[in-house]
């Protein structure tokens, strides 16, 4: 090709060159270059749920939007991914197209690609023409205008719904979403934040109530298992509608051998080899395996959005939310959070922004401000999360607790972040092992439980203590090697709790094993082997073997005093065990002694000082020095009354002590009260069937029956 005809095609044009002239005709035939989609007529979803379960607020409402003559309405129907918003929407589009007389039109609003093709298609749908459409498509004519003109002038009342809305700047920036007097819009998104829907009426939604959530997977398996056994697996998956669709449709389409929902259920735990999220993910299948089906990709999808508005610090937040439970955690927990350039502490505010907006997370109300993530989103994230940030997120998420549990909790009401942390912690614990992180990691989140458990024992709480405890040394014992200092005091608590609810047997069996293991692995005069005497000494004495538990209490107080001198308060609180073991009278003197020191050393109000007058007020009376005991447990049960109030173990044990004393000076009717104030104590406290609640009985009846012989 000379310089004189250089040419060039353009799209679909064509090139000749000919040495004379020539007329060339051509015909074209264009098949249109359509890529909206096939229908709008019908809802653009997996599967609709066999039943709707709950949400009846919500869909009267939306029934009432939808009723002849009602218009110009936006409803937002908003929340975490797979709770049930586009069931709803395709349950509304289901009634108004075949009771309420609209017109349904439905789009995907996912993308702005598939908006905007799906709007266009609704403006063909009510009477755009081709060359409008054309125009509209290749941005000579203003799409949206063009879409809401043909809406405006209906023939026909319509409900439009625009599914998936999770960008809603798309929806905004394109003009995309407006009013009409002649029908109803109905967006589902994930994105919360109320500045996204100016003049819309929000509805959010969250997970099913228990009994909703069983029928969810009767529905879908009815032959799997009783109303009970869907019930749990509910619970296990959280009442997430998405979760009970995928476990229901897995248990329905099962051919071979098909599992019950206890089954399933056990399953649920991994304990069977079987990861929890991909068990709950072979279930898409049954709903049409759309990506955005399955919870490893449904939230990823919100924070891939989160990214691109420029927020990747939301996904490292939520990384370090998985290291917890889906139980409400204290926002103060938060403080401080930073896990480096990823995510400074200046960027917690706007990350944890940007995880509310997206329902990813949820405020919870209450006189403690909390955050609630849902349980099968933090399995899902924590699957997701690369090894090498587990150990980061692992230490931080310890570092986080420990700075909120105190290190010496007293005794008395428990703090409220304690009691609120208590599901985090050890769901902490669980992560950090299930994710092999370091042992000092590891030892860390040990400590939190250790300072968690011994916060809940002092505060009277010793079920919940027990529970704890045995539950984190059933973690820990595949990690830590049974002389593990954390792992012994865990233990330790174990011991305790079991003394305190009565179970004196199991304390004592598990206590002499515990001592073996001080023994053999710290030495015989190890600080945690002498305090492992001390508590050891407790079941021994309620099993009748008071020889063996004075012999391990000296044992105790004799190890502290040489290591740490005889006022210092570890042994000053082993003094106050031996006192109340006191028998002889030429050791009386003793009492006075021990008293004397513990308020030189700790102070007049100190527990311990308490506990020494108590103690030695028990010694006098049972030597047969009622007067002189009196003075002592007076002040110690009006000092733990006033510390702890009445119903506190503690101040029950001197409220016995102060009754008996009475009854030996003759102030029967004194004595009595006190007893019966005893008996409902330890009734309301340790329950009518605690060994110590059945001593209070038989010494109350011994009072009365002696009463009515005077």
């Amino acid at each position: 090709m000379s310089a004189r005809n250089d040419a060039w095609a353009v799209g679909q044009g064509r090139v000749y060159q000919a040495s004379g002239d020539q007329h060339i005709t051509e015909h074209h035939h264009h098949t249109p270059d359509w890529s909206g989609p096939d229908s709008v007529r019908r809802p653009a979803v997996g599967r609709t749920p066999l039943v709707l379960r709950d949400r009846v607020g919500e869909m009267d409402r939306l029934r009432a939007a939808v009723e002849p003559g009602v218009g110009n309405r936006v409803y937002v129907l908003h929340g975490l991914g797979g709770c049930g918003k586009t069931a709803v929407a395709c349950t509304l589009f289901h009634y108004a197209t075949n009771h309420a007389g609209r017109l349904g039109l439905w789009v995907n609003a996912s993308d702005p690609a598939s908006l905007r093709a799906g709007m266009l298609a609704v403006a063909a749908d009510r009477g755009a023409s081709d060359g409008e459409l054309m125009g509209a498509r290749s941005g000579l004519r203003p799409a949206a205008d063009l879409v809401w003109h043909y809406l405006d002038r209906s023939d026909q009342p319509w409900l439009l719904v625009i599914d998936n809305a999770d960008t809603p700047g798309i929806l905004r920036d394109g003009g995309w979403l407006r009013t009409s007097p002649i029908g109803t819009v109905v967006v589902t998104t994930r994105q919360a934040a109320a500045h996204w829907w100016s003049g819309a009426e929000l509805l959010q939604f969250g997970v099913l109530p228990r009994e909703d959530a069983a029928l969810v997977l009767r529905d879908l398996a009815p032959h799997a298992g009783s109303i009970e056994d869907a019930a749990e697996v509910a619970d296990r998956l959280g009442r997430l509608p998405l979760a009970l669709t995928l476990a229901g449709g897995f248990l329905a389409h099962q051919v071979i051998a098909p599992w019950s929902l206890a089954d399933y259920g056990r399953r649920l735990d991994g304990s069977a080899g079987l990861d929890p999220i991909e068990l709950i993910e072979q279930g898409a299948t049954a709903i049409g395996g759309d990506s955005r089906h399955l919870p490893s990709r449904t939230w990823q999808l919100s924070l891939d959005a989160l990214t691109t508005l420029g927020l990747p610090e939301s996904g490292y937040l939520l990384r370090l939310l998985a290291c917890w439970s889906s139980d409400p955690l204290p926002l103060s927990v938060l403080l401080g959070a930073e896990l480096g350039p990823e995510l400074r502490a200046s960027r917690i505010e706007t990350a944890l922004r940007g995880l509310l907006d997206h329902s990813l997370t949820e405020l919870v109300p209450g006189e403690m401000r909390c955050l609630r993530t849902h349980g099968v989103l933090l399995d899902s994230v924590a699957r997701t999360t690369l090894t090498d940030q587990r150990e980061q997120l692992a230490t931080t998420a310890a570092r986080l607790c420990l700075a909120v549990l105190p290190e010496v909790p007293d005794r008395g009401t428990l703090d409220a972040h304690a009691n609120l942390l208590a599901p985090h912690v050890i769901a902490l614990l669980r992560r950090a092992v299930n994710w092999e992180v370091s042992q000092s990691t590891v030892e860390a989140v040990a400590e939190c439980t250790l300072r968690l458990v011994a916060a809940v024992h002092r505060a009277g709480d010793y079920a919940s203590a027990l529970s704890l405890s045995n539950e984190a040394v059933e973690v820990l014992n595949s990690t830590l090697d049974e002389d593990n200092l954390l792992l012994i005091r865990l233990r330790q608590r174990v011991g305790r709790s079991l003394f305190r609810l009565g179970r004196f047997k199991e304390s004592e069996a598990l206590y002499q094993r515990v001592l073996e293991v001080c023994e053999e692995t710290l030495g015989p005069d190890a600080p945690e082997t002498l305090t492992t005497c001390l508590k050891f000494s407790s079941p021994l004495i309620n099993l009748d073997r008071q020889q063996d538990a004075v012999s391990l209490i000296r044992r105790a107080v004799e190890g502290r005093v040489r290591l740490f001198g005889p006022t210092h308060p570890l042994t000053l609180n082993a003094r106050v065990y031996l006192m109340e073991q006191t028998t002889q009278t030429a050791e009386l003197t003793a009492g006075s002694t021990l008293v004397e020191d513990c308020r030189r050393d700790i102070g007049e109000h100190h527990t311990i000082t308490l506990g020494a007058k108590l103690n030695f007020a028990f010694a006098l009376q049972r030597a047969g020095q009622p007067v002189e005991a009196l003075p002592y447990a007076r002040v110690a049960f009006e000092g733990y009354l006033q510390r702890f109030g009445a119903d506190y173990p503690v101040a029950l044990n001197s409220r016995l002590t102060l009754s008996r004393i009475l009854w030996d000076l003759g102030h029967h009717t004194e004595a009595i009260e006190h007893a019966e104030q005893l008996v409902e104590g330890r009734t309301k406290v340790l329950g009518p069937s605690h060994p110590w609640t059945l001593r209070s009985e038989e010494l109350l009846t011994q009072y009365r029956a002696a009463r009515r012989e005077l």
